[in-house]
């Protein structure tokens, strides 16, 4: 049990620093699907090379005890769901992020626990008390009370259609979850996370080589130092790090513990990025995560 804790504290501190970079990243003139393409390409080498261990390690263990080979279907399942909480939810939270502050984005993208509990209650069945629409209750009040402070600190526009992009993302993200565990048992987390991740990564690609010119990323030198940030320190490590912790102490607590998030992304966009920031701020941030809390409990 504390070894999943840690597991998913480190991991979630870890997805916490990409708003950040990604701040920085808009700051010299990315756009999202340069930097989630950069994300995904330079990450891919990883989780190819883990799964050339895993196999061959598998096989050097002998028939009987090697691991049995994967399906077709459990990587198309794997793919589709890579598609749904690395890609999808990726490029609508980068969407996001180019209209509202990292601290609503963070928190915005922080409800996806109280997602969770509606969808199992929705289609697994899962009671829907109380404590859960109380939880629902306290975070979209708090995401109010921030929305409203950064209409007013910053007078952007757009700040309603980023955290609808951010909402979708976390929708998209709690869809992943709730399926995520059911494949993570069957094959295991490190080979689960290997081909979700792969899955992703074509996604992305046909999507930039489809919308994008492919030029810009060889005149843009410096982006490709925020990609392989991004790629290792934000995704591929934590990525591994999340799904062992779901593996081992389930979704739910995984969710609950990774509360830190909007509190270090908070700290680091006043004190790196230089967002403006307030009381209300705080207060917004404390309502959610005590939503989340409630959830959990």
């Amino acid at each position: 049990m504390q070894s999943g804790m840690m597991l998913a504290i480190v991991g979630t501190f870890l997805f916490a620093l990409k708003s950040i970079l990604i701040k920085l990243a808009y700051a010299d003139g990315a756009n999202a699907t340069e930097l989630l393409s950069l994300r995904m390409l330079l990450s891919a080498p990883f989780y190819i090379a883990v799964l050339l261990l895993m196999r061959g390690r598998a096989m050097r263990l002998g028939s009987m005890s090697a691991d049995p080979p994967v399906s077709t279907s459990q990587v198309a399942s794997a793919w589709m769901l890579g598609f749904l909480g690395y890609y999808l939810a990726s490029y609508l939270d980068m969407c996001g992020l180019q209209l509202i502050s990292a601290q609503l984005e963070r928190l915005t993208l922080f409800t996806y626990p109280t997602l969770i509990a509606v969808m199992a209650a929705l289609f697994l069945k899962e009671r829907l008390t109380l404590r859960i629409v109380l939880s629902l209750l306290l975070c979209y009040v708090g995401i109010w009370i921030m929305y409203c402070q950064e209409l007013e600190l910053t007078g952007g526009s757009q700040v309603g259609l980023g955290v609808l992009f951010v909402l979708g993302s976390a929708v998209s993200y709690s869809a992943y979850i709730v399926l995520a565990k059911q494949h993570i048992a069957r094959m295991g987390s490190r080979e689960f996370t290997c081909w979700a991740m792969l899955g992703s990564a074509f996604f992305v690609m046909m999507h930039f080589a489809i919308s994008e010119n492919p030029s810009r990323l060889l005149d843009q030198p410096r982006l490709w130092i925020y990609g392989l940030l991004l790629a290792f320190i934000c995704t591929v490590i934590p990525s591994f790090l999340i799904n062992e912790a779901v593996a081992r102490i389930g979704a739910t607590r995984t969710s609950i513990v990774g509360s830190v998030g909007p509190v270090m992304t908070m700290l680091l966009a006043v004190l790196v990025l230089g967002e403006p920031s307030s009381g209300a701020h705080f207060f917004g941030m404390l309502l959610v995560v005590f939503g989340v809390a409630l959830v959990g409990k």
